[in-house]
């Protein structure tokens, strides 16, 4: 019997400008048993910014149980093929300002 692979699908931004997404944005989240990332949105390099500062929000209204925390927003690279604790955090992007790109 042979295992036949899917081919990869596009991931897109959250923010549904149709661009493909580059970054987790995601908070550390542990019911003191498990423990994950808790993602908030996808993003690609133009959004990054307006979704970490929807996450922020986000993670003010959320409730958790008396056994259960969970972290500030952080960004991810998104990388295909790994898992959560294999992302690399990229701490410079987390900032609600939009990141300023040159023209190519």
């Amino acid at each position: 019997m042979s295992i036949r692979t899917l081919p990869p699908y596009r991931v897109i931004c959250g923010n549904k400008c149709n661009r493909d997404a580059a970054f987790k944005i995601a908070a550390r989240w542990s019911d003191g048993v498990t423990r994950e990332l808790k993602t908030y949105f996808l993003a690609c390099d133009a959004c990054v910014g307006k979704l970490y500062a929807k996450a922020v929000v986000k993670k003010t209204a959320c409730r958790l149980t008396a056994d259960e925390s969970l972290g500030d927003p952080e960004v991810f690279e998104l990388t295909r093929g790994h898992r959560d604790h294999e992302l690399v955090r990229r701490s410079e992007l987390e900032t609600t300002e939009s990141p300023t790109h040159s023209a190519s």
